[in-house]
C-alpha cells in the first residue's frame, strides 16, 4: 500500500486531504448523487444526443432536482449557511443555487443537450467548491458544538436516495 493511501490506492488530491466531519457527511452523499448524474447525463447525451435521449435526460435532471437537489439547497440555505458567519463564498454559492434552479426551469420547458451541459458543468463545479473550499472552512472555524448541532438538524431534514 502507498504511504498515505487509503485502499491501496493513491490520493491525487491537491494540498492535505481532510476527512468529513460526520455533521456534513449527508450532505456530501448528496454531492456524490448530484456528480454521479452529471457523470451519467455526459456520457448518455455523449452516446446519443437525439431529442429522445435529451428530453429523457432532461427529465431525470429534473426528478433529481425535486428527489434530492431542491432539499439540497434548502438544507444549506436554512441550516448550514446561517452558522457560517460571513463566508464569502456562501453569497456566490447561493447564486449558483438560483441559476440551477433557473436552468432546471429552462429544461422543463425546452431541453436541449447545450442546457444539459450547462447544467452538469455549474453543478459539478458547485459541488466541488462545497466540497474543497465551504466544508473544509467550516470543519476548521465552526465549534464542534454547533457542527453537532447543524448535523442533527442536516441528518433530521436530509432525503436520502438510491442512485
Amino acid at each position: 500500500m502507498a504511504p498515505g493511501s487509503r485502499w491501496g490506492r493513491r490520493r491525487h488530491r491537491k494540498g492535505p486531504s481532510v476527512l468529513r466531519d460526520p455533521s456534513l457527511i449527508p450532505l456530501s452523499h448528496q454531492h456524490h448523487n448530484g456528480l454521479a448524474l452529471c457523470v451519467m447525463t455526459r456520457r448518455s447525451l455523449a452516446a446519443d444526443a437525439s431529442p429522445g435521449n435529451v428530453a429523457k435526460l432532461a427529465r431525470r435532471a429534473i426528478d433529481r432536482y425535486e428527489l434530492e437537489l431542491a432539499n439540497h439547497f434548502e438544507i444549506e440555505e436554512q441550516v448550514l449557511f446561517p452558522v457560517c458567519g460571513s463566508i464569502p463564498l456562501i453569497a456566490e454559492l447561493v447564486a449558483e443555487h438560483r441559476t440551477i434552479e433557473g436552468l432546471i426551469g429552462q429544461l422543463r420547458t425546452a431541453p436541449a443537450g447545450t442546457l444539459l451541459e450547462q447544467f452538469c458543468a455549474l453543478l459539478t463545479a458547485h459541488i466541488r467548491r462545497e466540497e474543497n473550499e465551504l466544508f473544509q472552512q467550516i470543519q476548521r472555524v465552526l465549534p464542534r458544538e454547533v457542527l453537532e448541532r447543524v448535523g442533527r438538524e442536516i441528518d433530521r431534514r436530509a432525503v436520502r436516495i438510491c442512485l
